[in-house]
């Protein structure tokens, strides 16, 4: 189960890919390790196991990982 308050993850496009998100946020550090742990079935979006790294996430998701969850939110450009 993940935290009770998702760390908040900003993301300036409307959508980003799975693999992606990972990286970006910190998760993991290379692409191989997140298709990786995506293909493993180690991910989950919104509470449900995720395989495929390209899934479309966007504000509002909740991506766990290791029992941390990590919720996309859409950031204001400066």
């Amino acid at each position: 189960m993940g935290e009770i308050f998702p760390k908040e993850v900003g993301i300036r496009t409307e959508s980003i890919a799975l693999g992606q998100f990972l990286k970006f946020a910190g998760i993991v550090d290379e692409g191989g390790e997140a298709k990786r742990l995506v293909q493993a079935g180690d991910v989950e979006v919104n509470g449900e196991t995720e395989t495929r790294r390209g899934r479309k996430l966007r504000p509002g998701d909740v991506v766990s990982f290791q029992g941390k969850s990590y919720a996309v939110k859409a950031d204001e450009a400066p």
